[in-house]
């Protein structure tokens, strides 16, 4: 059996602490980055922008996001699907609020030891590519 792909744009969004945002929808017990699914052809920076406007409440320009990179992980919640992301990295300095889908949001440590409560996604390939782009210190 073939395994669906979801093409999807997502972002760390970081405090002035150095915690990242995580989010978890409802009916889900994994936490992940906020964004979602690209729609037909839209581009990557274009979804992120929509989603994290839909999830967050969140007007983000693009000169405030910087690519951390494409990964590929399974899915969190989608049994038999893997993901394509297209990851950015962003600083928030105001408030968010969860709507649409998502039911909660936290603040995580990037160095935290804690994880299985994260998206492989997060956990296997974008913590430990922000956390390399952040030692580079490339704010």
């Amino acid at each position: 059996m073939r395994s669906t792909v979801l093409n999807i744009a997502t972002a760390c969004l970081l405090d002035g602490n150095g915690r990242i945002l995580v989010v978890r929808k409802r009916d889900t017990r994994m936490f992940m980055l906020p964004g979602g699914k690209l729609e037909n052809a839209e581009a990557p920076m274009h979804a992120l922008q929509r989603e994290l406007f839909e999830e967050l409440d969140l007007c983000i320009e693009e000169s405030q996001l910087h690519s951390l990179g494409h990964f590929q992980s399974r899915a969190a919640n989608e049994p038999d699907h893997w993901v394509e992301a297209d990851v950015f990295i962003g600083y928030l300095t105001g408030e968010v609020r969860v709507q649409a889908e998502l039911e909660e949001m936290i603040w995580i440590d990037i160095h935290a030891q804690q994880q299985e409560h994260l998206a492989p996604l997060l956990r296997e390939q974008v913590l430990p590519a922000l956390r390399r782009w952040l030692s580079t210190d490339r704010r």
